[in-house]
């Protein structure tokens, strides 16, 4: 593990799943490492009513139903798809879910305008082909065929994005649960064991790049996953992912609550003038997601180790937002220096305090960037 710059969850949290697989007496589908109930406190971690000699972390910050609709879904026939915003965390609910069900989140496809019917099916490995010609052994199978040939979970992220081609293979294979190779003659069928299923994500923002038609919309279904709105959920969400993150990089640094609520404070009041806006050109490009806040932090905290004193400061934290979130020149800047003149300057004036190093650091970052 500690020679992978990211390990996936069922690696990370190997001791966790072997804990509650050896204590879970519940039923379990199929061929599911562990029973539905299992799955859902790993995600969303245990009480004290749960009757465990262990703790055990939450690890996605989320309504309790999304997790539980999650597992039934999988529990069925019929493809579980995650759609949200950007930084809603649907792949790390899907990534939570692989790992706790089969042990391996790692079979996925990434969708892109790139992604062809191989990337979902099989290829073929040439030079195999032109020593020995097409067989089983010269076939190269995606991560949805290994998915469906181990009975586990395959995941394909940003299914949107994929072209109507590759959307029409899914259909078949969650339809049929079999794949057919018609350049063989024998052994020409891969059949789905018992287990297989598809978790695939869709982000919101992506309506109309390209839409997913109703027959492979009859055969998924949707969890809409909505935008963190409580700002003690928030702030758990960006406490939880900035730490599991510093400790990637082995940096040992404290965040002042103080800097978290300047944060959260930013990001919600920048969102509410998103929302009053009357035109594009009046709303920044990001979508100030929580993944965004994460990021923000992130930049700041390793500037601070590296270039600074090891200490966070406001000023630090502002020249991090504007800069993450100044994406477009004039525009995006003139809405955050909007937003330090309307709104920050005056809450200095009467808090006084960091939003006043905050202030600072702003307008420094915005001078430096027109």
């Amino acid at each position: 593990m500690s020679e992978m710059l990211r390990a996936p969850a069922e690696v990370k949290y190997a001791d966790e799943l072997d804990y509650l697989e050896s204590v879970d007496t519940g039923p379990k589908p199929y061929s599911w490492r562990l029973s539905p109930r299992m799955i859902r406190l790993f995600v969303l971690g245990s009480e004290r009513a749960d009757g465990l000699d262990r703790e055990i972390p939450q690890k996605w910050f989320g309504d309790r139903s999304f997790v539980e609709r999650s597992i039934v879904t999988l529990a069925s026939d019929r493809g579980l798809l995650l759609i949200g915003d950007p930084g809603t965390g649907k792949s790390w609910l899907a990534e939570l879910l692989s790992a706790a069900i089969c042990r391996n989140s790692t079979l996925v496809v990434q969708g892109t305008a790139g992604t062809t019917e191989d990337h979902i099916k099989y290829s073929w490995n040439v030079s195999m082909v032109i020593a020995k010609g097409q067989s089983r052994e010269s076939m190269i199978p995606s991560p949805i065929m290994t998915a469906m040939e181990q009975g586990v979970i395959g995941r394909f992220e940003e299914l949107t994005r994929s072209t109507s081609d590759v959307q029409d293979a899914l259909i078949s294979i969650l339809s049929e649960k079999y794949v057919s190779i018609p350049e063989l003659n024998d052994d020409n069928i891969v059949f789905a064991k018992p287990g297989f299923s598809i978790i695939a994500t869709a982000n919101s923002r992506d309506r109309g790049v390209n839409d997913l038609s109703s027959a492979l919309k009859r055969r998924f279904n949707f969890v809409r996953i909505p935008v963190v709105t409580n700002k003690r959920s928030e702030a758990e969400i960006v406490r939880f992912r900035t730490e599991e993150l510093l400790r990637r990089h082995h940096v040992e640094l404290e965040v002042p609550p103080t800097l978290l609520d300047i944060l959260l404070q930013s990001f919600a009041d920048l969102r509410a003038a998103a929302t009053s806006a009357t035109s594009d050109d009046e709303k920044l490009e990001s979508a100030l997601s929580t993944a965004e806040q994460i990021g923000v932090l992130e930049d700041a905290i390793l500037h601070s180790q590296f270039f600074g004193d090891r200490t966070l400061r406001a000023g630090t934290l502002a020249g991090s937002l504007v800069g993450s979130l100044a994406r477009r020149s004039p525009e995006d800047l003139a809405i955050l220096n909007k937003y330090l003149h309307a709104v920050v300057e005056p809450r200095a004036k009467q808090d006084g305090g960091e939003w006043n190093d905050f202030l600072d650091g702003g307008r420094q970052t915005i001078a430096a960037l027109s």
